[in-house]
């Protein structure tokens, strides 16, 4: 389920207020956007950028893209899913332009089979109370922590499929790569990531 950028404390009037100063161009409502969105689109920015550096320049893009869209900033809409939006089109545009990065393999975290067609590692039962597991929150954490070990070009389909809740041909189009390449990635990308949770997580998410 996609993870929305929080609104702070304030009323939808306040909210207003502010849409109003940045249209008209006041110093004071771009210092508080900054303030208090900034920190929250940080974190977006996180999950899809490992490296501090680059996480911090898609914000910085993702704001210079809301000051000059802001007038077509919907009043029916709220500020803090619409920044949402824009901090995550600028990570993904940031993943299309920075190809020196060579992509990293997956192969040692992919389920192995031997020549009868069964697992060489049997793999790990899991609790059948998924959703109760889903809100311990050191199970969160380090989740979190396993998807941030993925290759950038399998953790970005993962996180805009399972996170973002983007479809297979929206996610085609923001990373630059077939309908087909998203498909294969999002399921090495899903069997990795489990590999990484049954390592990380095993004591929490283990039957019994």
């Amino acid at each position: 389920m996609a993870t929305a950028i929080p609104t702070p404390e304030g009323d939808v009037t306040d909210e207003r207020a502010l849409v109003a100063g940045l249209r008209n161009s006041d110093a004071h409502s771009y210092e508080r956007l900054v303030r208090d969105y900034g920190g929250a689109m940080l974190a977006v920015a996180r999950r899809f950028h490992r490296d501090e550096d680059d996480a911090r320049d898609a914000v910085q893009d993702a704001f210079v893209a809301a000051f000059r869209a802001i007038p077509f900033f919907r009043e029916d809409a709220r500020l803090s899913t619409w920044l949402h939006r824009i901090t995550v089109n600028a990570c993904l545009m940031k993943l299309r332009s920075a190809r020196r990065h060579p992509t990293s393999s997956l192969e040692e975290l992919l389920p192995r089979f031997d020549d009868t067609g069964h697992h060489v590692e049997s793999p790990m039962e899991w609790s059948s109370d998924a959703e109760a597991l889903a809100d311990v929150p050191e199970l969160r954490t380090r989740v979190r922590a396993c998807i941030a070990k993925l290759p950038d070009s399998y953790r970005a389909v993962l996180i805009c499929r399972d996170i973002e809740e983007m479809d297979t041909a929206e996610t085609a189009k923001s990373l630059g790569i077939s309908v087909e390449n998203v498909k294969t990635r999002l399921h090495r990308a899903r069997q990795a990531l489990k590999t990484l949770i049954e390592r990380e997580c095993g004591e929490l998410v283990e039957a019994g």
